[in-house]
């Protein structure tokens, strides 16, 4: 019989992100504090078989869909083993892997092995300059080569999740839309979190809204067609241009308050549960962990941080001063 989660606001909690590292090789501009990253010593970062143990005890209570972040998960020694043990082993639904994607053409291959079936590619934009100035590299070429190369090994979907920065990538918008016409992908423009640099708030002629990003689109592929939603999909709502292989997608976590139906908890690279991507509250998972408890009293501390997960943050959204690499995308 399938068990479930279920928090004090009556939502099922069946869906877990755990990073494994808080380590990148880009600096996005908005993933990081201004004040730059104090990286967390190696020995204070959980062990693989710590994090399967805490995996497994939430597959026993009902997660069903996880999901392999970072700060930059390929950066990891041991991720393919990793991978391939929480598909194989622990049997999850749902596996997948959020990537910046410059490690994809040499990995992607060995994902699939691994079991893995389905990958989120972060990719703001499609100008060179442009991703030189959001990502402090110049590994665009590398990127969409790796987009090429899931494509080749099958997974399906893949997924490409923009975030929207206001007067850096406008431009890219249609561009990214037209990927849609001949690609069996889905492209989902993403608003910005307030996470590491000053943001406007939402109701700010400066901000940039799910909204916005639609109107752009519909302004050079006429008007979107809503799709049916499926569990992969998230928050995400859907769209198609007409005759189009792939989807548009629309996630709107600070003008659309969608806490409602949050159906997640975070796993930090640091051993923290999470029960709220915009809540201080964690709980420690990591020297209880380390002190060596048996599966129940594992399963005794999901089921904290579950109800610990508040109804909603969204109506006082403010500015986080720490980066997303430290909670995990």
């Amino acid at each position: 019989m399938r068990r479930n989660l279920v928090d004090h606001h009556g939502r099922i909690i069946d869906y877990l992100r755990i990073s494994i590292t808080d380590l990148c090789n880009f600096r996005c501009v908005y993933c990081r504090p201004p004040q730059g990253v104090k990286l967390v010593p190696h020995s204070d970062i959980l062990r693989y078989e710590e994090i399967l143990r805490i995996a497994s005890a939430a597959g026993n209570l009902g997660i069903r869909k996880v999901r392999v972040t970072g700060g930059e998960p390929l950066v990891r020694r041991g991720v393919l083993d990793f991978i391939s043990r929480l598909t194989s082993e622990i049997g999850f639904e749902d596996v997948a892997l959020t990537t910046n994607g410059s490690r994809l053409s040499e990995m992607a291959m060995g994902l699939s092995q691994a079991g893995l079936r389905r990958v989120n590619i972060s990719l703001d934009t499609l100008r060179r300059d442009s991703f030189v100035a959001i990502t402090g590299t110049d590994e665009l070429e590398k990127v969409l080569r790796g987009i090429d190369s899931c494509f080749e090994v099958g997974f399906d979907p893949i997924k490409l999740n923009v975030v929207l920065l206001k007067g850096v990538n406008e431009a890219d918008i249609p561009e990214f839309a037209k990927l849609t016409l001949s690609k069996p992908i889905d492209v989902r423009f993403i608003e910005r979190m307030p996470f590491g640099v000053d943001m406007p708030p939402a109701d700010s002629p400066d901000s940039f809204s799910a909204l916005d990003a639609i109107k752009i689109v519909e302004r050079a592929f006429g008007n979107l067609t809503p799709t049916e939603r499926s569990r992969q999909d998230g928050p995400a709502r859907m769209y198609k241009i007409d005759g189009a292989q792939g989807r548009i997608g629309v996630i709107d976590p600070v003008t659309g308050h969608f806490c409602a139906t949050c159906n997640r908890l975070r796993l930090t690279a640091r051993g923290s549960l999470r029960p709220c991507l915009l809540s201080p509250t964690e709980i420690d998972m990591k020297s209880f962990l380390r002190a060596l408890p048996d599966d129940e009293q594992i399963e005794m501390y999901i089921r904290t941080a579950v109800l610990a997960k508040p109804a909603s943050r969204f109506s006082s959204i403010k500015k986080i001063n720490i980066g997303m690499n430290s909670i995990g995308g």
